[in-house]
């Protein structure tokens, strides 16, 4: 077999490996953050659906003139829950899966009233 053949089998390999190693992360994310969801009190009707609208949190943090408020308005409307349950999710959501925002927060720069979450 040649190099570039030993190349291409390699970067397959890897490829195939990778794309069955990533729903196992995602999996054990989304455990977290239901887990810690039900720490904070926030109950999650359907476990999926709540880690799906967590991962939603930062992508909706990233677009231009979004506030922690503006997003935390926004997963109350799409998760059917009141504002404060809400703010709290968002919170657990940017401590899970946002590693920039968390950095940001360890600098002093917080994008959430850190005061509501009880921090």
């Amino acid at each position: 077999m040649s190099a570039s053949t030993r190349r291409l089998v390699t970067i397959l390999a890897l490829g195939w490996l990778a794309s069955w190693a990533a729903p196992a992360q995602a999996d054990a994310a989304d455990d977290a953050f239901i887990s810690a969801l039900t720490t904070a009190g926030v109950g999650a009707a359907d476990p999926a659906n709540a880690a799906a609208l967590g991962q939603q949190v930062c992508p909706m943090l990233a677009e231009p003139g979004q506030t922690a408020a503006d997003v935390a308005a926004k997963v109350a409307d799409a998760g059917g829950m009141s504002l404060g349950p809400a703010t709290m999710f968002t919170g657990v959501a940017i401590s899970l899966f946002c590693p920039a925002m968390m950095s940001s927060i360890s600098n002093g720069q917080s994008p959430i009233p850190l005061g509501i979450l009880g921090f």
